[in-house]
């Protein structure tokens, strides 16, 4: 039996989630996990084979838990299940240390095929993110600009070129605007922007948006 730990804080999704792997009969999920700091309880206790982690929480970044869960409990197969694009997160959290990635959008039946595919020693790449990453090793492409951005300041530029006020994002991510206003300050000193607007247009000509 694949015992798997689903950690996503709405619980809608979690449901979801749930049903679906309920109907493979070598797959039993043992634990749900609202947020990190709860999954942190979870894991000491719940038998753990496959985690099935959003990126996208309140709290901590998303990859930092990632990189804690690798170095506390290696022994877990991490299935990052996000909202962000493949194409700006999938190989970053496969270099952080995940098994896998797949964007919530994507057909639930494959979280399947997913978790089998990591039991199994190996990494789960949807089409597109093996494209990407064959493309970047065969012929490593001068990066984008909002490649050298940290995890917060990506998710910062994303809100904000979706119409988030920094007040909305504050409370989203469980920060203080004032932290989250010297977020934007550094995506719009490291994209070289003036303002939200050129952040917005940019966000869009990279298709981040």
């Amino acid at each position: 039996m694949i015992h798997v730990v689903l950690c996503d804080d709405h619980a809608m999704l979690r449901r979801g989630i749930r049903d679906t792997l309920a109907e493979a009969p070598d797959i039993q999920v043992t634990a749900e996990a609202g947020g990190y700091a709860e999954l942190r309880e979870v894991l000491r206790t719940a038998p753990c084979d496959v985690l099935l982690l959003d990126l996208n929480m309140p709290g901590r970044s998303g990859l930092e838990v990632l990189a804690s869960v690798r170095e506390t409990h290696a022994a877990i197969k991490v299935l990052v299940v996000s909202m962000y694009p493949e194409d700006q997160y999938a190989l970053r959290c496969l270099r952080a240390g995940a098994q896998g990635y797949a964007n919530k959008a994507s057909d639930p039946v494959e979280l399947i095929a997913a978790v089998r595919t990591l039991v199994q020693g190996r990494k789960y790449l949807t089409q597109e993110v093996a494209q990407m990453l064959a493309e970047s090793l065969a012929q490593p492409e001068p990066e984008a600009p909002h490649a050298a951005l940290s995890e917060r300041e990506l998710q910062t530029l994303i809100k904000i070129a979706s119409g988030r006020k920094l007040s909305d994002i504050a409370e989203e991510l469980m920060l203080s605007p004032k932290t989250v206003s010297v977020y934007r300050s550094r995506v719009l000193e490291k994209l070289k922007l003036s303002n939200n607007a050129e952040l917005t247009v940019y966000a869009i000509r990279n298709e981040l948006v």
